[in-house]
């Protein structure tokens, strides 16, 4: 039986991979399958290792959503992983800490940042994805 989280993921990435644009503005609950088929499409992507409680991760919101209303990012996907619930994701990403952030250019890790809350420098990692 598919949870409503499963489902509502893969109604968004389904969104994502037709490029209707109302869609590509959500962050997407990862998920193995979603992730892959971003990385075959040769999407831009944006995995963010996300933690509700995390005063940095709520710093970070508001500049990643306002750099994505840049038609530069128009196809970046963002995967958000929860940093408490995804434990197992949050090690096969390598990431120690929430607010990590790691951009792939296709199947290609492109760079990563840790706790950054500086618009300019977190503009330039979204930059390695394209």
């Amino acid at each position: 039986m598919l949870s409503r989280r499963h489902l509502l993921a893969v109604a968004a990435f389904a969104g994502i991979v037709s490029s209707v644009p109302s869609r590509a503005a959500e962050n997407i609950p990862y998920t193995p399958g979603a992730f892959g088929e971003a990385q075959k499409a040769g999407k831009p992507i944006l995995v963010e290792i996300h933690a509700d409680w995390c005063p940095t991760c709520r710093a970070q919101a508001p500049i990643i959503s306002d750099l994505r209303k840049n038609p530069r990012f128009k196809d970046l996907v963002v995967f958000r992983v929860d940093f408490d619930g995804q434990k197992d994701v949050v090690k096969q990403f390598g990431a120690r800490m929430q607010s990590t952030l790691i951009v792939f250019k296709g199947s290609r890790e492109a760079g990563r940042s840790v706790g950054d809350t500086n618009g300019k420098t977190i503009e330039t990692l979204l930059v390695k994805a394209l």
